[in-house]
């Protein structure tokens, strides 16, 4: 092969290698630059958000566009994502329902998840659990806790094999109510989250980790700056949410990094 010859089939080879390759840059994310492939079969995906009041954001009961996904972690992942992506046509569905407890999340699992048939289903569940354990009121144990997590994890693999499954792990901050009777709350919520990271591991699915990232953050200026009672965030707290969904979430699909 003559050097002109080498020299167009070269410039080829690295055209076509850059429409399929791209590098990753993120500042102050902690991820690296990395190369990656574009992921044409990403689309179309159906991300399902399913937890408490945390997730619930006093979101719409209706079809009306402008609030249907409420105002919390859900709105700004979707917000960022659909906007950063409008061609691959993703759906978000956000179905918290303020108050929940694991209970209440199986009793609607299969018309509220199931049926909806999620590519993405993102669960938060548990201070709900917690705080009805640190008032005494009748509520799942922690055993009773992870049976029923299980159970839902179960029957999502069975019916959605394909599903990509995320379990976010429940927090709280010393504010309020919950630092009056500090003890029984970090230790009840501490044995949710074990069960959280238990189960993950469990199932091999993408975990969240957020109360480290609420500890470090409390004193940058107060606890009560990122959840003003103690369990529900702030929009700064919600924030921090999204970035750390994002993070450990875009470690499986690969695209969603660019939204951060």
């Amino acid at each position: 092969m003559d050097l002109l010859n080498e020299t167009s089939s070269r410039r080829a080879f690295l055209k076509n290698a850059s429409l399929i390759t791209a590098t990753i840059a993120i500042p102050g994310t902690g991820i690296s630059s990395a190369p990656y492939i574009e992921e044409t079969e990403n689309e179309n995906l159906v991300f399902l958000f399913q937890g408490d009041s945390i997730t619930d954001g006093n979101r719409g009961r209706n079809n009306d566009p402008n609030h249907i996904m409420g105002h919390g972690y859900a709105f700004s992942i979707a917000s960022r994502v659909g906007a950063q992506f409008p061609t691959r046509k993703l759906s978000f569905i956000n179905k918290g329902i303020s108050g929940n407890k694991i209970t209440d999340l199986a009793a609607r699992w299969e018309a509220d998840t199931l049926a909806l048939k999620p590519d993405v289903l993102s669960i938060l569940i548990g201070v709900n659990d917690t705080n009805a354990a640190v008032n005494n009121r009748e509520a799942p144990g922690s055993q009773e806790f992870e049976n029923v997590f299980r159970k839902l994890l179960e029957d999502t693999k069975r019916r959605l094999p394909g599903c990509r499954l995320v379990i976010c792990e429940p927090f709280i901050l010393p504010v309020g109510r919950v630092k009056e009777n500090w003890t029984a709350w970090n230790s009840e919520i501490k044995k949710r989250q074990d069960i959280a990271n238990k189960l993950a591991s469990e199932f091999e699915t993408i975990f969240v980790p957020l109360q480290k990232i609420f500890t470090e953050a409390a004193n940058k200026p107060s606890a009560e700056y990122w959840i003003w009672d103690g369990i529900h965030p702030t929009v700064a707290g919600h924030e921090l949410i999204t970035k750390q969904w994002l993070k450990q979430v875009g470690k499986k699909l690969h695209f969603l990094r660019r939204a951060l």
